[in-house]
């Protein structure tokens, strides 16, 4: 388990303390406030939640990434709790987010040339292949440890244009699966299963490979989507039934398009 560590205090007031505050996201819907911070032995990005829903859904992340573990998957490093508050602490990550809902006034937006997404979209077919590779590749670690993608879109790829790396962040509301749906699921309506709008439906593993087919589609590139209209074709079949039984079966296809 990710360890918890008592902290006197709030957290916004802990982290002060304790070093420089370089950024700030607070306007998320999230119900939680994150923070970049500079201190002695690093930066790091500091999530605390501010509302019910908020703490929520850092218990859900602690309790993922307690369970789940891939090289791509940036997870906390310990848990910060105050009287009332519940902070989570990761170390920085550099890259660029391909979809950020909450841009700062004047920057591009997610088609503008320069965007993330745009520059990730004409990046070589070989560089974007094995960026979803990598993204494909973690839920089948996700699958394997009984969990299921919710809330899976372009915002949580983080991608760092220097090095080529990809890192998948803020995967809060990943469950164990298989379940029903209560209400309809928080996400993005680009990405989402038809499953995932309706009370009652199931969401299990066939919801992933959705999600992942999407994800090809989303930020694939015409030339890539173009090789692998057939894989996605597949993995977003609105029947549950007619999509690739399992992320590992989707894997397999994908690695098939490149040979």
């Amino acid at each position: 388990m990710i360890p918890i560590e008592p902290i006197d205090g709030t957290v916004e007031a802990w982290v002060r303390s304790h070093g420089a505050v370089v950024r700030e996201w607070r306007a998320q819907d999230s119900g939680c406030v994150a923070l970049g911070v500079r201190r002695t032995d690093g930066e790091w990005f500091v999530k605390y939640a501010t509302t019910k829903q908020g703490r929520a859904g850092l218990e859900s992340a602690h309790r993922f990434h307690s369970t789940v573990r891939h090289s791509a998957i940036v997870a906390p490093v310990r848990g910060l709790a105050a009287s009332q508050e519940l902070a989570l602490e990761y170390a920085w990550v550099d890259g660029a987010v391909l979809y950020d809902p909450v841009l700062a006034p004047g920057a591009p937006g997610r088609d503008a040339v320069g965007s993330p997404h745009r520059r990730f979209r004409s990046l070589p077919p070989v560089r974007i292949h094995a960026a979803l590779d990598t993204i494909i590749d973690a839920h089948r670690a996700v699958a394997d440890a009984g969990y299921v993608a919710v809330d899976l879109y372009d915002g949580c790829v983080l991608y760092d244009f220097d090095r080529h790396l990809v890192h998948l962040v803020d995967l809060d509301e990943y469950r164990p699966g298989p379940f029903r749906v209560e209400a309809r699921l928080p996400g993005s309506s680009r990405f989402m299963a038809p499953e995932e709008w309706e009370a009652g439906s199931v969401v299990d593993e066939r919801t992933t490979v959705f999600n992942l087919g999407r994800m090809i589609e989303e930020i694939g590139g015409d030339a890539m989507t173009s090789l692998a209209s057939a894989v996605i074709e597949r993995a977003t079949q609105p029947d549950p039934a007619q999509r690739y039984e399992s992320v590992a079966r989707l894997a397999t296809a994908w690695s098939a398009i490149a040979s």
